[in-house]
């Protein structure tokens, strides 16, 4: 029953490239096979806990379907961590009933200790730190528009928080550059994510250039007069690469991070970019478990 696989996926670059890369590749089949309702019974006999601790809706839910029609079995358990129970003492619990943890919490620390102890293998569903399969099935959507994510440079339009940080995490194992444009004041600085297809800077002009495009929710502190440069609106998008793919990430606050005219530009491709999530997180499903 228990997989004692070692295949956690809590961090980006926790996987060597080479997998991440078969996964993608994986998600293009699967996004065929979904179409075609023909789905591959790949998780059959395989049990699966969906574990949402924290909000949001949308990779959850995709993980939800995705088990289901690869013919597992998905429950959702209603476990709240550091509360009433040690992780411990929950890890050892849901060993006996599941193959796969697919987990949505506060804090990256808890996922890693959870990992450490289960014998079931761990998926980071979002943590606050990073959110690793929003950025792989980003890459699959990408790697299906263009045909290839090599020499990919990607700019960020957003802070020092979850979606950028997975992007830069990418950065260390994949061969794609990615590149921060916002205020110096919120810049990512943790040592461990620097490395040499990672940049930030506070020039627009690094939009000019740019494959994909990303933003983000600005920060609550942020001041609207300083936020206002890194807008994106339809006028920056039409001084972008005529093929260029912009991925405002949901939420999206219009007339916040992004113009409401921005979300109807052809460059906006962000729900169809999310249909990828399923596969992609259907192709890592089915890796973990085979």
């Amino acid at each position: 029953m228990r997989m004692e696989s070692n295949k956690d996926f809590l961090e980006f670059h926790g996987l060597p490239k080479e997998i991440i890369l078969s996964i993608i590749d994986r998600a293009q089949s699967l996004a065929t096979a979904w179409n075609d309702r023909a789905m591959p019974q790949s998780l059959s006999g395989k049990r699966v806990a969906l574990i949402a601790d924290d909000s949001g809706w949308r990779n959850t839910t995709a993980f939800d379907l995705g088990v289901q029609a690869m013919g597992g079995i998905c429950v959702q358990s209603p476990i709240r961590f550091n509360i009433h129970e040690t992780t411990a003492d929950l890890a050892s619990y849901l060993d006996n009933w599941f193959d796969i943890l697919v987990v949505r919490t506060k804090e990256l620390s808890t996922l890693n200790e959870l990992a450490s102890i289960a014998k079931a293998a761990v998926i980071n569903a979002r943590t606050r730190s990073n959110h690793p399969c929003e950025t792989l099935g980003d890459l699959a959507y990408i790697q299906s528009k263009k045909g290839t994510l090599e020499g990919m440079k990607v700019v960020g339009v957003a802070p020092d928080a979850n979606i950028l940080r997975s992007w830069v995490e990418a950065s260390i194992s994949m061969p794609i550059q990615v590149r921060q444009v916002y205020p110096e004041n919120w810049h990512v600085k943790d040592v461990s994510l620097l490395g040499p297809n990672f940049a930030a800077s506070t020039d627009l002009a690094e939009l000019w250039d740019a494959d994909v495009i990303i933003t983000d929710s600005r920060p609550g502190d942020a001041n609207e007069e300083q936020m206002r440069e890194y807008q994106i609106s339809t006028s920056i998008l039409e001084k972008c690469r005529p093929d260029a793919i912009f991925l405002p990430c949901p939420p999206v606050s219009r007339e916040k991070e992004v113009t409401a005219d921005a979300m109807r530009h052809p460059a906006c491709q962000s729900a169809a970019a999310k249909a990828y999530l399923l596969h992609a997180q259907n192709a890592l499903l089915e890796w973990i478990a085979t």
